[in-house]
């Protein structure tokens, strides 16, 4: 494996299997680096865009600590003590096994960057639903 990776968006397909019963509403996702690019399995790379009235549902990662980027857009963010407003050049660090989330609020789609430390994949990130989340 090269030890420069070079990726353009446009390249990158969009993840499929994501369902609403597991918390993602109506988003955009795509893994822009993870273990299958890179070989690494503590880093993840992600690009989401949540059209209007998307979200992505309170959850969790044990094994990942996450951060996000607001590049476009309004929302709120979910945490353990409720939700804040969010926009852009905003910047968000949650801890692994802390709940947080991302509701598109807005009139505009929503853009993040995002990334995971501790997991290259979704299955290796502990990702986890708010088991009192209705369904």
């Amino acid at each position: 494996m090269s030890d420069r990776i070079h990726r353009n968006l446009a390249d990158v397909p969009v993840v499929g299997g994501l369902r609403e019963d597991e918390g993602w509403i109506d988003m955009r996702v795509q893994f822009l680096l993870d273990s299958v690019q890179t070989g690494a399995d503590d880093f993840l790379l992600g690009w989401t865009i949540l059209p209007t009235g998307a979200r992505h549902d309170r959850h969790l990662h044990r094994n990942a600590d996450e951060f996000f980027v607001v590049l476009r857009g309004v929302g709120h963010i979910y945490t353990d003590d409720g939700t804040e407003p969010a926009s852009e050049g905003d910047v968000i660090w949650t801890p692994r096994g802390k709940y947080h989330g991302f509701d598109n609020t807005g009139d505009d789609d929503v853009v993040l960057v995002w990334g995971w430390n501790g997991a290259g994949s979704l299955e290796s990130s502990g990702y986890e639903v708010d088991p009192d989340l209705e369904s």
